[in-house]
């Protein structure tokens, strides 16, 4: 038997890892350790830990890192306790590879302590470019420190190639996500009313805004996610269902403004986390998607709704002509709302073409996995892939 160690750090990473968890569960030759640690482990974000054991998947370990603070020095005292924690763990369990999803801080420190005990990285999701946040520079970093790579797109498997990585070592495969949308089963909207105990008796958009971690200070999270939540306040047609900023430098700033703005409104809903089918099942009966976060731009095309994407914090990546881009203030939030609530624009959205595969992913994650990893195709002396020169 191989180990491999799945590693989850968030509620996001963890809806996207569920399927192919499970279905490495299913192979008797491999042992599969999943290694639980961030946000998962924190009332402050909804102990999400416990998702994964309600999806019947056993949890190999439990590993606390965050601090009570969410300054970049607090974050990188959690990278600290992540590479001590880790290197315990690994030292123990020994695992020949470790699977990871994303572009975390959390991710980049257990993939320098694999890298240390020689450990094989498997990572989805590099390549992709996400200009206005310190995610950027994780991702790519993370690529360096993996040897097999599985990409959402052909544009992002080219992008990891010109990082230097063999081509035989990186696969397109689409992206999780919109295998999700296509095989998980749903709430209808009755259920999913019932689920979140909000009645949805007008139309509602799906809110997620995450820290702004490469911005200048005046143009800082805590001021976008005001003129965001100022936008908002206009359109007392439509309700908001909230999901709460992950766990990066300055998230707990905007998570209070959210609280504060859904205390004072009826018309509005918060939660830490939804998880996975309530989200999905959120994105299928809304009027459009508002934000910053990746979903707006992977997920919610497939269900042929608009995606009013914030700032620069998405700039980059690969979207369908559902998207609409807009600066950060009031004004223009308001202005690109009103674009999205248009017959003409609906319409628009809902015969957009995803550019992020056709939903047949895990398997062809899985089936790389067993041919390279069981059959020991394996060399950690990984020789740099030079682009010819044209």
């Amino acid at each position: 038997m191989k180990k491999i160690c799945v590693l989850t750090a968030t509620r996001a990473e963890y809806g996207l890892l569920k399927t192919i968890i499970l279905k490495l569960n299913d192979i008797l030759e491999f042992d599969v350790q999943v290694a639980v640690t961030g946000t998962h482990l924190s009332p402050e974000f909804g102990l999400t830990y416990k998702e994964i054991e309600q999806d019947g998947i056993k949890i190999d370990e439990k590993i606390e890192i965050l601090l009570s603070s969410d300054t970049p020095a607090a974050i990188s005292k959690s990278m600290g306790l992540a590479m001590i924690g880790f290197a315990e763990y690994f030292e123990r369990t020994k695992p020949d590879a470790l699977l990871v999803l994303g572009d975390r801080y959390e991710t980049l420190a257990v993939c320098c302590v694999a890298m240390n005990q020689k450990i094989p990285v498997v990572h989805l999701y590099g390549g992709e470019t996400t200009e206005g946040a310190i995610d950027e520079s994780i991702r790519h970093a993370i690529t360096k420190l993996s040897y097999l790579h599985f990409t959402s797109t052909q544009d992002y498997r080219n992008r990891v190639i010109q990082l230097g990585e063999q081509p035989d070592r990186v696969f397109c495969v689409g992206a999780m996500g919109i295998e999700n949308i296509h095989n998980e089963k749903l709430l209808s909207k009755k259920e999913f009313e019932e689920a979140i105990d909000f009645k949805l008796d007008r139309p509602y958009a799906v809110v997620t805004f995450h820290p702004v971690t490469l911005e200048i200070e005046n143009y800082n999270s805590e001021k976008q996610v005001q003129a965001l939540l100022d936008a908002c306040h206009k359109f007392n047609e439509l309700c908001f269902i909230f999901t709460k900023a992950n766990a990066d430098a300055n998230g707990r700033v905007i998570n209070q403004l959210i609280d504060s703005y859904v205390n004072e409104h009826d018309n509005a809903i918060v939660f830490e986390s939804l998880g996975m089918i309530r989200y999905l099942s959120a994105l299928k009966y809304g009027t459009m998607v508002i934000g910053n976060s990746s979903s707006g731009l992977i997920e919610a095309p497939s269900f042929g709704i608009p995606t009013i994407n914030i700032g620069d914090r998405q700039k980059g990546r690969l979207q369908a002509d559902s998207v609409i881009n807009c600066d950060p203030k009031s004004v223009e939030i308001e202005k690109a709302i009103d674009v999205a609530l248009t017959e003409e624009f609906k319409n628009k959205a809902k015969n957009v073409i995803n550019p992020y595969g056709d939903g047949n992913t895990s398997d062809k994650i899985i089936d790389n996995l067993r041919e390279l990893i069981l059959n020991d195709k394996i060399d950690l002396k990984k020789k740099f892939y030079d682009l010819k020169v044209r």
